[in-house]
């Protein structure tokens, strides 16, 4: 564990802590306020409790990385190696993730209110307590994901796959008839079905 220095660290202290090591470092308590850490290699690292609002991970390898209780809203990760990295706990509002490589990118309790996040497959994943709410879900994959704990309530799901996702944990806010569609083949609630059908002055008996 590198120990946190004082103030906001920028990318040279990143970089001479990385070197140092030799190798994947853990991050504990770091202020990376807007740091451009571009194109770093920051594959296998761990960041614990660490603040970055609006750092920029844009081309970094992140393989593996691991992220706990960090808040890094407004971040940028553009054309980032995500492959296997793991978000827990953590605050990412706003994020970018665009262009980026995300086999096995996982995330858990995590707040991805307007976080840009198109493209991105979540298929046969288990979600929990994860935020989408206004988050850009454009052509994401759902497919027999199961969402417990979630909100996709105005979230864009223009082109989204749902085929065989479980949703009846997910708050849909207020399932229209006009929505329904953007989320077929997923299995709802009775509740949902109930919301759904109201919106048609139908009542379930």
């Amino acid at each position: 564990m590198v120990p946190a220095p004082e103030g906001r660290a920028d990318r040279e202290a990143v970089e001479a802590a990385v070197r140092a090591a030799g190798g994947p470092v853990t991050f504990s308590g770091w202020s990376l306020h807007g740091a451009d850490l571009s194109a770093l290699d920051l594959a296998g690292c761990t960041f614990e409790r660490c603040r970055g609002a609006g750092a920029d991970f844009s081309a970094c390898d992140l393989g593996e990385a691991v992220f706990t209780g960090c808040d890094f809203n407004n971040a940028v990760f553009r054309r980032a190696k995500l492959a296997s990295a793991q978000f827990t706990d953590c605050k990412l509002t706003g994020i970018q993730i665009v262009a980026a490589a995300t086999f096995q990118l996982a995330f858990t309790r995590c707040l991805l209110i307007n976080a840009q996040l198109r493209g991105l497959s979540f298929r046969r994943m288990d979600l929990e307590g994860l935020d989408f709410q206004d988050a850009d879900l454009s052509e994401a994959d759902f497919r027999q994901a199961v969402l417990t704990g979630c909100n996709l309530r105005e979230a864009n799901v223009t082109h989204a796959r749902f085929e065989g996702a479980d949703l009846r944990g997910a708050d849909l806010g207020g399932l229209k008839l006009a929505d329904a569609g953007r989320f077929k083949g997923a299995l709802i609630s009775k509740a949902q079905a109930a919301d759904l059908l109201s919106g048609l002055g139908l009542k379930v008996g």
